[in-house]
C-alpha cells in the first residue's frame, strides 16, 4: 500500500503473447472493442467465423480461385488468340486435304469451283501469284463477314461487364476469323519470291506465318503431307501421328474410293 502522494511508477509491459494466442491487454480492457461488453476481452463466435472468412476470402469479396480470379483471367486472355490461331491453321489443313485428296473436277457445281483451282495449284503453283487481291481473298472474306458482324453488334450492344466476361472467348474467335481471313494470302506469300514487303520475310522466318521453304515440302508428288497452309505449326506433329492417313484409310475402307485418284489424273495428263 502507497502513502498519500507517492507515484506508482511506471506501468509494466505486458508480457509477450504466447505462439497462437492473441495479444491481451488493451482489447481485454477496453472489452467492447472486440468483445460483447461485458469486459472479459473473448470475441463472440459469430465475429470470429466473419474474420475467418475474410481471411479466405480476397478484397473485393470474389473467389480466390476459379474463373473469377483475376490472374486466370488474364492468363485465358494469353492463349485465347493462339488457340484461334492453331485452329483456324488446323481448319486450312483439314480443307486443304479434302480439297486435294477428294473428289473430281467433274462433280456439278463444287468441281469446277473448288476442286478445280487445287488441282491447277499442283500442276502450276505459281498460278496463285497472278491472282489479284478479290480474287485471291474473296471467298474466305465472304466466309467470316457473319461472324464478324456479330462480334462487332456484341461490342456496340453489350456493357463493359458482359464484355468482360466474354473477353477470353471472343480473343479466340477473333483470332480465328483474322486468319481464315487471311490463309489464301498467306498461301499466295509462299509461292511468292520476289517483291514481298519485308514485314512479310520477316514473319515468314520466323514462322509466324506459313514459311516457303516450309510449304515446298507439300508440293512434292504425290502432295500427301503438310496440308495446313495458315501457320504450318501443326503439320509437323500431325505427320509424325499419321493423322491424314488415319482419315484415308478410313474413308478408303468406308466407301472404296482411292485418295488422290483424280489429282494424279491430271498431273499425269500430257495431251
Amino acid at each position: 500500500m502507497l502513502p498519500p502522494g507517492a507515484s506508482a511508477g511506471p506501468a509494466r509491459p505486458a508480457p509477450p503473447a504466447a505462439p497462437g494466442e492473441r495479444p491481451r491487454g488493451r482489447d481485454m480492457a477496453a472489452g467492447t472493442s472486440t468483445g460483447t461488453g461485458t469486459g472479459t476481452g473473448t470475441a463472440p463466435q459469430s465475429l470470429q467465423h466473419g474474420e475467418r472468412e475474410q481471411e479466405a476470402e480476397p478484397e473485393g469479396g470474389s473467389r480466390r480461385w476459379g474463373a473469377q480470379h483475376a490472374g486466370a483471367r488474364e492468363l485465358a486472355e494469353l492463349y485465347s488468340p493462339v488457340a484461334g490461331v492453331i485452329t483456324a491453321d488446323f481448319l486450312s489443313g483439314l480443307f486443304h486435304w479434302g480439297a486435294d485428296t477428294w473428289g473430281s473436277v467433274e462433280l456439278p457445281i463444287v468441281g469446277k469451283a473448288f476442286i478445280r483451282p487445287f488441282r491447277e495449284h499442283h500442276i502450276d503453283p505459281t498460278a496463285i501469284t497472278r491472282h489479284d487481291f478479290i480474287e485471291t481473298n474473296g471467298d474466305n472474306c465472304f466466309m467470316t463477314l457473319v461472324p464478324l458482324a456479330n462480334m462487332a453488334y456484341k461490342f456496340v450492344s453489350f456493357s463493359p461487364e458482359a464484355l468482360y466476361e466474354t473477353c477470353p472467348w471472343e480473343c479466340y474467335v477473333f483470332a480465328l476469323i483474322i486468319f481464315i481471313t487471311m490463309t489464301n494470302q498467306i498461301h499466295k506469300w509462299s509461292h511468292t519470291y520476289f517483291g514481298l514487303p519485308r514485314w512479310v520475310i520477316f514473319l515468314q522466318d520466323w514462322h509466324i506465318i506459313l514459311p516457303r521453304k516450309h510449304h515446298r515440302i507439300h508440293h512434292v508428288s504425290p502432295h500427301e503431307t503438310y496440308f495446313c497452309i495458315t501457320t504450318g505449326w501443326l503439320n509437323y506433329p500431325l505427320e509424325k501421328i499419321g493423322f491424314w492417313r488415319c482419315l484415308e484409310n478410313i474413308i478408303q475402307g468406308l466407301t472404296g474410293e482411292k485418295p488422290r485418284a483424280d489429282d494424279m489424273k491430271w498431273a499425269q495428263k500430257i495431251k
